[in-house]
């Protein structure tokens, strides 16, 4: 299987640089699994596709505002910071711009001295190891002074720092949004439970390798990244209970998906409460233990999130999917609408 096999065109400006407003009036393109068959219609009619019974397993990990803007002490020269994995109290691996400026020793300021960091070395691949200093909490200051990590398709400036974090978010540590959660709204959670279909949570730390490109040309060699994940004893109970009485077990998002996987084939199959890191890598042939239904934004040409879909919705489905959403001028990507597989 070639990278190129999962590769569409997709118009620039399908690219959505701001967030659907309210959130839920995005459009939602329904798929049947099995035929391949697609409707139309808005997010805030998600329930007229749910039935009572069905559990929707959201990630609750919240984006750490990870970009940081600052400078050299001594010079004032500009410096850029994305923290990317914390390794100690205060210390974190970080990609720094520019990496010349970014010698072990040196020392920056961020937030008119809100935060300090100094470099305490470099490790492979050109990152950085730095540790931070602050008067009170670390993650207190990150807030007051960090900016939404965007990904680099969207260049519009976020106004409201809340829109690229779902309503749910709840543990702080991703790099990125579980984006297909954003087009929940705290009304919407309470009409599901109202109709009978339940929710539950597991927190994936979404890191920067989701943004990785696939280099290489046969997919199989493709690396993941590796992520820290979390299922909680209550999420695992709700799961086996559904599975038990018929009903449904949804993911919402690919990040939900790869987490409830990660859990199954560790556990010969078994869902049960579990904490550790993940790197699977989900593609067509893959053999799902857990999933009987994807809700999930559009993804990037040749991208893992596309193979993802393509290993649920089968190849064929999946790229007439995204052929018949550029047609009808879907919004593509983070802030874009969203598609239920079923």
């Amino acid at each position: 299987m070639k990278r190129s096999d999962f590769w569409y065109d997709l118009p620039e400006e399908l690219i959505a640089q701001t967030p659907a407003e309210p959130r839920n009036s995005s459009r939602l393109m329904c798929v049947d699994r099995e035929s391949g068959e697609i409707s139309h219609d808005r997010f805030y009619n998600l329930c007229s596709h749910l039935k009572k019974g069905d559990l929707l397993v959201m990630n609750d990990s919240r984006v750490l505002p990870a970009r940081l803007y600052g400078e050299k002490e001594g010079t004032g020269s500009f410096i850029e910071f994305l923290l990317l994995e914390q390794k100690g109290d205060k210390v974190w691996e970080i990609l720094v711009r520019p990496g010349k400026k970014a010698k072990p020793g040196t020392k920056f300021s961020f937030g008119n001295g809100r935060l300090k960091a100094e470099i305490l070395e470099t490790v492979e691949g050109g990152n950085r190891i730095a540790k931070f200093e602050c008067e009170g909490n670390f993650f207190t200051a990150l807030e007051d002074v960090g900016q939404m990590p965007l990904p680099p398709y969207i260049t519009k400036k976020l106004e409201d720092k809340e829109r690229y974090q779902t309503v749910y978010s709840h543990e702080l540590g991703s790099a990125a949004a579980p984006t297909a959660g954003l087009h929940f709204t705290k009304e919407m959670l309470e009409e599901l439970h109202e109709k009978g279909i339940n929710t539950a949570f597991v927190t994936l730390h979404v890191g920067l390798g989701t943004f990785r490109p696939v280099k290489e040309d046969d997919v199989k060699g493709h690396k993941m990244h590796s992520e820290h994940y979390q299922l909680p004893k209550e999420t695992a109970e709700l799961i086996n209970k559904t599975k038990a009485e018929g009903g449904r077990v949804i993911a919402v998002g690919t990040t939900s998906c790869r987490t409830l996987e990660s859990v199954a084939s560790f556990n010969n199959g078994e869902i049960k409460e579990a904490e550790g890191y993940t790197d699977i890598f989900i593609y067509p042939g893959y053999k799902f233990k857990v999933l009987d239904g994807l809700i999930t934004n559009f993804h990037l040409p040749e991208s893992t999130l596309i193979m993802l879909v393509s290993a649920f919705m089968g190849y064929d489905n999946t790229m007439n999917a995204y052929k018949v959403a550029v047609e009808e001028k879907y919004r593509f990507f983070s802030f874009g609408d969203a598609m239920i597989i079923l």
